[in-house]
């Protein structure tokens, strides 16, 4: 294909951003929505003083500018881009929002509505958009950011880039220019234009950083950014993604089939698939679903354990989350991201919380102890994400489970009472938003079709 022939999947999707009305949506869809926004506002309150927030914030509040939104829980006036970066952040602290970008059965790794529906409740504050205008917008944002991730080929980036640094900021550029009232051109013109600050480093993780959440923010940040360029008249590519230094040249291997961007465009709207029902990385989920199950079924306590093995796929094994567990300089991430740890703690504390994951909890010297007890190993069962633990016990009984699919998976998934549950115990954890608003902060999204202004939820989310 030629740069022109490229341009028109561009030009499509552009169309759709631009001319899908609330009611061409599914209900289902919107219902999809709704958990989603429910899960997210969650977990932005309760990882709102997680490590290294309130000094992002203290930066934020010395660089000043426009009261034009609101930092959430704090209370914050700032510039639209900074509290959009700021909400992005807190929301993916605890590792613990909407994952695994989903269309048509085909899921991948990815965070999208940590920056996504952040974007959209920002700005819609911003905007002083309706529930209505904030919901499609957002929806238009999640399908096209999972098209464009789906559609690279293997995992959809290169090696090495964390894809939230790129197709979030897509994502967050459909949403901003929808509810900025974007034209054609100048929607294109953001595109381009968002193409100069993709970025992300999958090392910012490997090395167990604060940073591995900024790139959830930076996406939202620049978007908007992208936006507010072209709505002053600056110009971009024409084509961020296909062509010959788009998108797909510089940050992946490749698109496997360009029909996968416009297929079934309008028709179908595709988002983050999965809810986690365990704040740390999405990888340890089975073998945390293994360790509950064993508990559950044969009253397992860790001090009858002799040894227990932990078998997970070969790249988990190559990856950090199968190293050693050791406390580094960012405990929450030794932690989250580490297959060890969480097993441990799921035997010696049972289902797992937020609080497992603040220092005091890290470093329990039972935790330090009982996971010289796991052993890890390759499994050669199952999918990449599944788990086997094998626990010999002192009495020389030993117990295994295997888990195929972890909670919280379209195929095991969590219930609505469950990821109402799970929105609760943020608020009792974070001890910021009250519970009195917390209520009405339920109310209002379950009926945002009929919410006048997103600026009385936001309202509501201000400790």
């Amino acid at each position: 294909m030629n740069n022109d022939e490229h341009g028109v999947h561009l030009s499509k999707l552009i169309d759709n951003i631009i001319n899908t009305r609330y009611d061409d949506i599914p209900s289902a869809v919107i219902s999809h929505a709704k958990n989603r926004i429910i899960d997210s506002i969650g977990c932005l309150i309760c990882g709102a003083r997680d490590t290294g927030n309130p000094e992002l914030i203290e930066i934020i509040r010395r660089w000043g500018g426009s009261p034009e939104a609101t930092v959430l829980v704090y209370g914050d006036k700032v510039p639209v881009t900074n509290a959009a970066l700021v909400n992005s952040v807190m929301c993916r602290s605890f590792d613990y929002e909407p994952v695994s970008p989903l269309a048509d059965g085909i899921s991948v790794p990815g965070h999208i509505s940590g920056t996504t529906v952040m974007t959209a409740l920002t700005v819609g504050e911003l905007m002083n958009a309706s529930g209505k205008e904030m919901i499609t917008a957002l929806l238009l944002g999640d399908d096209m950011a999972t098209r464009i991730l789906i559609a690279g080929k293997g995992s959809g980036v290169r090696w090495g880039f964390d894809r939230v640094g790129q197709v979030n900021t897509f994502g967050a550029t459909a949403i901003a220019g929808r509810l900025m009232g974007l034209n054609f051109s100048q929607m294109r013109n953001a595109f381009g234009l968002a193409l100069n600050h993709l970025g992300g480093s999958q090392q910012m993780i490997n090395d167990l950083t604060t940073g591995f959440k900024l790139s959830q923010g930076t996406s939202a940040r620049d978007g908007i950014f992208a936006v507010l360029l072209a709505q002053a008249g600056w110009t971009g590519p024409k084509d961020a993604l296909l062509a010959n230094f788009g998108y797909y040249t510089l940050f992946t291997e490749g698109i496997k089939d360009p029909e996968i961007l416009v297929r079934d465009l309008g028709q179908k709207f595709y988002s983050d698939g999965s809810f986690k029902p365990y704040p740390c990385c999405r990888i340890n989920h089975a073998a945390i679903d293994c360790i509950l199950a064993l508990k559950k079924e044969y009253g397992i306590e860790s001090e009858d354990v002799e040894q227990m093995i932990l078998y997970v796929s070969r790249g988990v094994l190559k990856d950090v989350l199968g190293k050693p567990f050791k406390v580094g300089d960012f405990p929450h991430g030794s932690a989250g991201f580490n297959l060890q740890y969480n097993v441990a703690n799921a035997l010696l504390r049972g289902y797992p919380r937020p609080e497992h994951f603040i220092e005091q909890a890290i470093r329990d010297p039972l935790i330090g102890e009982f996971v010289d007890k796991i052993k890890l190993a390759e499994l050669n069962e199952g999918k990449p994400e599944s788990a086997r633990v094998k626990m010999i016990m002192k009495d020389g009984n030993v117990f295994e489970k295997f888990v195929e699919i972890a909670r919280g998976d379209p195929q095991n998934p969590l219930s609505r009472n469950e990821i109402i549950e799970k929105f609760w115990h943020n608020i009792k954890f974070s001890r910021t938003i009250t519970e009195q608003n917390a209520s009405q902060i339920l109310k209002m999204v379950d009926e945002l079709e009929n919410l006048a202004s997103v600026r009385k939820l936001v309202q509501l989310l201000v400790a």
